[in-house]
């Protein structure tokens, strides 16, 4: 079934074609949130994330295009971001938090096969030069790593070709390469 179906049948009162919509979209929220929010952490995108799918929810009947229900709502992600980036009332999380995270060990296996210490070690530091990337080269990472989505599929919810996630893709490969090779020296 389509976006567009489910999105109509949502707004004929069916609520499961909602929900069917927000797992379809889910870890996509997801990534652009945490490609938005950085070091706030993990919590805090879960948290926008879900913000967010309410706020689609919501606003169901002001979309346009039943077809374009994912763009649309990775739109509603990144205004959701940006609130609550501006908001006074956000908070931080310390870096050695973003280092519990479970997607730094994993990276961290990317990154090398060194001793266990070293490579966590080069695993937070391979985090935090992924936050200071341009956020649209952080948000194709996050689709592509994180997420596993296809060019395709990151295409679709950012709202690009295929061909500009990947050249995103290659241009932030090579950002932090070069970087890390520099911190290397």
């Amino acid at each position: 079934m389509t976006d567009g179906e489910l999105v109509r049948r949502a707004r004929a009162g069916e609520s499961a074609a909602y929900g069917q919509l927000a797992q379809r979209w889910a870890a996509r929220v997801l990534s652009v949130c945490h490609a938005r929010v950085g070091r706030a952490g993990r919590a805090a995108a879960e948290d926008l994330a879900q913000e967010a799918l309410l706020r689609g929810l919501r606003s169901l009947s002001n979309l346009g295009d039943p077809e374009k229900f994912g763009p649309w709502l990775i739109g509603i992600a990144v205004r959701t971001c940006l609130d609550w980036l501006k908001s006074a009332q956000r908070s931080e999380v310390s870096l050695e938090a973003l280092g519990q995270d479970e997607n730094s060990s994993a990276a961290a296996d990317v990154v090398d096969r060194r001793e266990p210490g070293d490579r966590r070690e080069r695993a937070e530091q391979l985090m935090r030069e992924v936050e200071r990337l341009p956020q649209p080269y952080r948000e194709v990472l996050m689709f592509y790593y994180y997420h596993d989505c296809t060019y395709r599929d990151a295409a679709d919810a950012l709202g690009v070709s295929a061909a500009t996630v990947n050249a995103r893709l290659t241009k932030a490969r090579a950002m932090l390469r070069s970087r890390m090779m520099a911190q290397q020296e």
